[in-house]
This record gives C-alpha cells, structure tokens and sequence, in this order.
C-alpha cells in the first residue's frame, strides 16, 4: 500500500483503470457461467435425491466452469484467440462481431468492463490506495456480479453474498467501515428487516414479492457499513426501483406481473454508501 501510494495519482488512476478493465473481463465470464453451473449442479444433486438414473433424463453436458474452459462464440463455438479478447478494444476493433461466423456479440460486455473500471477509480479517489480502497474494491466487483446474475436469473447465489457478509464482519473487528457491534447489528437487521417485509406480503398477497438473496445481501451491506446505514439503503434501492418499475409500466417494457429483481437496486445502493458514507445518509435525510 505505501508503494501504491507513492504513486503519482494519474499513473495510480491509469493502473486501477487497467484493473478494472481486466476484472471486468473476468465478470463477464462469472455473470454468464456461475448459474449455468449452479443450476447445473442442483439439477445433478435434485435427481440423486430423487434416484433417477442420468440416463433417463437424457444426457446434459456439464457447463464450463467460472476458472476453465476457454470463451467461445456461443453461436458457432469458434475458441475466442486472446487478441480478440482484450477488454473494450477488441470489441471495438472487431465492431461487435465475431470473427469466425459474424454473430452479434452484445454490447453489455464491453459496458460491464468500463463500469467496472470506472467505479473502481471512483472508490480509489474517494478511499484511497488504503486498506479500505482494496476493501471497496472488492465489494465494487462482488456488487457487479451479483447485480449482472440477478437480472438474468433473479439468483443472487449465497456463494457471492454469505462470503461478503463475512468479510464485512472480519474488516469491522479491525474497524475499517464502522465498529464491529454496529456491523453485528447491521447484519442481523440487515436480514431480518426484508424477512419481515416478506412474510408480511406473503400473507397480505399470497405472493413472494423477493426472495432470500436479497435478506442475505441487506445483511452483508449491512455488516460492512453497519445498521445506521441501513434505512437509506432501503429507501433508495426501494425508491428507485419503484420508480423504474412504473416508467417500464407505462412504456409498455414490462407486464404488471413480471417481477423486477431488486438486487442490483440494492447493491446500487451499498455501494453509494460506499462510496459516499456519511454523506450520502446524511443527504438522504435532509430530502
């Protein structure tokens, strides 16, 4: 961290970019791949427990994983060379195309690579190449996946969310976000608050309005920066996504039925708070 910062701040910002850059290459890959093989994976363990033979399903190959099996085209299955692969500029270089068969290659990859290596400047200008930049760093890039995997899959796996709980716990009895009983608290609030809200509309409706990966992630927002900040994340994730929630409405995008995941709402939020830490609360009760 001294070396770090020693750095003279426009060589200390381009390295973070290139960072980020990097990392969110790699987020892609965690975004598309890890519910594939979760998914996967609970099929195989469901018909164990069921005792169904493999072959009377049918034979289902098994997903790559997140750390092996190289990118690939999933229109042609052409191998993606290294050159073609390089964040953002391949993209560009090859205008969204694959090389081999043509095929679109969606612009979120490149968005999900330069909002990661924005918010990671962010959260270096704002902690600094300190403990609780590496820190925030960390759960900038935990907050990217799970948003990325819940809009696709409305999942936010307890393999991304207890991890950070955790974390959030083990920094806080060093006191690097807040003192370790708020982080207790926020944590047990954190889960318990959306609990609540859940049964109470499950009776009220017959319906679940989200699910238990959300109570998991308020937890781990929650043990980070304690229970004081747990009213503000509510109300902003609540807040916004009510408000996208109606414009798509009213757009005509989405039908009155069609459940919004409200995780990337959420980690939006914790990550405001990040970021902004007192002054976000403070703002937020003062509107």
């Amino acid at each position: 961290m001294q070396y770090l910062a020693a750095l003279h701040p426009a060589t200390l910002y381009a390295l973070v970019i290139v960072l980020g850059l990097l990392v969110g290459s790699f987020l892609n890959v965690v975004i598309l791949r890890f519910p594939a093989a979760l998914i996967h994976d609970w099929k195989c363990q469901c018909r164990e427990l069921l005792g169904l033979d493999q072959q009377e399903q049918g034979p289902e190959a098994k997903p790559a994983g997140v750390a092996n099996g190289r990118s690939h085209c999933p229109a042609c299955g052409h191998s993606i060379a290294w050159y073609d692969n390089v964040p953002v500029i391949s993209w560009l270089v090859l205008r969204g195309r694959c090389r081999n068969c043509g095929t679109a290659i969606s612009i979120r990859y490149p968005i999900v690579e330069l909002i990661t290596a924005l918010l990671s400047v962010i959260v270096i200008w704002r902690l600094g190449p300190t403990a609780a930049g590496a820190a925030g760093l960390l759960l900038t890039w935990t907050l990217i996946a799970a948003a990325g995997i819940d809009l696709d899959h409305k999942l936010l796996p307890d393999q991304l969310t207890l991890p950070l709980l955790w974390l959030g716990l083990i920094l806080n009895v060093f006191g690097v976000f807040t003192d370790l009983e708020s982080a207790v608290i926020g944590a047990i609030g954190g889960y318990l608050v959306l609990w609540l809200v859940f049964h109470l509309f499950r009776l009220a409706t017959g319906k679940e309005g989200m699910g238990y990966g959300d109570f998991k992630l308020l937890a781990a927002i929650g043990a980070w920066f304690g229970w004081q900040v747990l009213p503000t994340v509510i109300l902003l994730a609540s807040g916004v996504g009510a408000i996208l929630g109606l414009v798509l409405i009213a757009l005509r995008k989405m039908g009155r039925e069609v459940p919004i995941a409200f995780g990337p709402f959420l980690a939006a939020a914790g990550w405001l708070v990040l970021v902004g830490g007192d002054a976000i609360v403070d703002f937020w009760l003062l509107i």
